[in-house]
């Protein structure tokens, strides 16, 4: 069975053919990244535009690439939620018209739910219950997962995501957007213990977290408690520095997300760690986990790196069990940005 995937949540213009869930026969994604690298964010009336410019010639390369015909797909998935409105909006446009048009079901997928099956894309198959993390731009966010689509969410961030405040940071140090490969590159030369910085609610009850006051922490140590949007503008900084500083930042959010997920893991009786998103793709948080799950005896299971980022084939993948079980989606179907 060959799903069609469409994905338009955020910046990336995406569509892929899975067949039975896991053959990935096609994957496309066209990245914005260069054009609101000039805005040092994501600029929403931008990435519409893009949208509208990309999608149809995704879906089109989508199904070349997949050797396959636009009248061989039995179903289209795509990401109804969360996201930016407006790009959810023309990635939904553009699966009912697709579904009404060869008569074939059309699924609503969540994208977190989604970025979870990015796991189920790789080599192996997770040991259940799970722990799942997904850690992204937008979404810090850990789950008690049963299945490819049984999900209870028992921790979310209370403010910025892990990946928000990476792009923040990495704002503040000027290196560049997005943030998370730079604040990467720039921390391999530097001191991981040379700021001491906040790690929020690592030791708490609970199973939420917060990265605003580790990002209001860097920019106090970086250019004082008075800094004006002037002064991050113009500040300059030592290389030296930018690398300690990038650092001890990256370290202080690897400690938080592998102590809180792995504890949440052996508190759920979980058996195997699931973790995907953007920031899943950062090398030192897989060592690390790795490390981590491997001391505790559990299982790790991490999106394939090209499964991390935003793309289609998680959600046609996704969408194949949500098609078996019978969740479909009708074309009353509303795009949701939360």
């Amino acid at each position: 069975m060959k799903i069609l995937g469409i994905e338009s949540s955020c910046d990336d213009t995406a569509c892929a053919v899975v067949e039975d869930g896991y053959n990935t026969l096609s994957s496309v994604v066209s990245s914005q990244e260069d054009v609101h690298a000039a805005f040092g964010g994501i600029v929403p009336e931008v990435a519409c535009r893009k949208h509208i410019e990309n999608i149809l010639p995704v879906i089109e390369q989508s199904l070349e690439k997949a050797e396959t015909l636009i009248d061989e797909i039995d179903a289209v998935a795509v990401t109804g939620r969360p996201g930016l409105i407006g790009a959810l909006l023309i990635g939904v446009t553009a699966a009912k018209a697709l579904s009404w048009s060869l008569d074939v079901p059309l699924i609503d997928v969540n994208h977190l739910n989604a970025h979870i099956y990015g796991a189920w894309m790789g080599e192996e198959t997770p040991e259940l219950p799970a722990l799942s993390l997904v850690v992204s731009g937008g979404h810090t966010s850990l789950y008690v997962t049963e299945g490819p689509i049984q999900h209870e969410l028992i921790g979310s961030t209370a403010d910025d995501a892990a990946g928000e405040a990476f792009d923040k940071v990495a704002s503040i140090l000027k290196l560049g957007f997005p943030g998370g490969p730079a604040i990467e590159k720039a921390a391999a030369g530097g001191d991981p213990e040379a700021v001491k910085l906040p790690r929020t609610w690592i030791n708490a009850p609970h199973f939420n977290f917060s990265f605003s006051g580790l990002k209001t922490a860097v920019l106090y140590h970086c250019l004082g408690q008075n800094a004006s949007k002037e002064d991050i503008k113009t500040a300059e900084y030592e290389p030296g520095v930018v690398a300690d500083v990038a650092a001890s930042f990256q370290q202080a959010v690897i400690d938080v997300l592998v102590s809180k997920t792995c504890d949440a893991a052996e508190k759920n009786g979980a058996e195997s760690i699931i973790v995907g998103g953007g920031v899943a793709a950062n090398s030192l948080l897989r060592e690390r986990l790795r490390e981590e799950a491997e001391n505790r005896g559990l299982q790790l299971m991490m999106a394939p790196r090209a499964f991390c980022m935003d793309n289609a084939a998680m959600i046609a993948g996704l969408g194949f069990h949500l098609l078996k079980a019978g969740r479909l989606a009708d074309l009353k179907m509303e795009a949701e940005p939360s």
